[in-house]
């Protein structure tokens, strides 16, 4: 049964069926679970943690590290090897489509991806 996180053991639980879901058909009955984790998980995230401090790289990454994505795992998202490698050293922007890609995939507010990293070469 899906309820609201109140805790770490739901929250891992949610994240860890995401990962298990996550290219579930849309309007199937997976599609329906992964898009209500994926708001609870949002939301648990934005009232826990504080992501307005992160750095947008570093919001990526550490997304990256919790779904156990790796770079190839965004290459329909960022395309190719090279430019998701620019991307997450800080050496190329994200573009807006990437964003809206990203903040899907991720779970990661737009607010957060759009914020510029110190280390962002325009």
């Amino acid at each position: 049964m899906i309820k609201v996180i109140q805790d770490e053991e739901t929250y891992q639980n949610y994240l860890t069926r995401i990962d298990e879901i996550f290219d579930a058909q849309k309007e199937s009955s997976e599609g329906d679970e992964l898009e209500l984790l994926l708001t609870l998980v949002r939301l648990y995230e934005q009232e826990t943690f504080s992501f307005s401090a992160l750095d947008p790289i570093e919001a990526i990454k550490n997304r990256m590290s919790d779904l156990n994505l790796k770079n190839k795992d965004l290459e329909p998202i960022m395309g190719d090897p090279g430019n998701i490698s620019k991307i997450l050293k800080g050496k190329r922007s994200l573009t807006v489509d990437m964003i809206r890609g990203l903040s899907e995939k991720l779970g990661l507010p737009v607010e957060v991806l759009i914020g510029k990293s110190d280390k962002e070469i325009a």
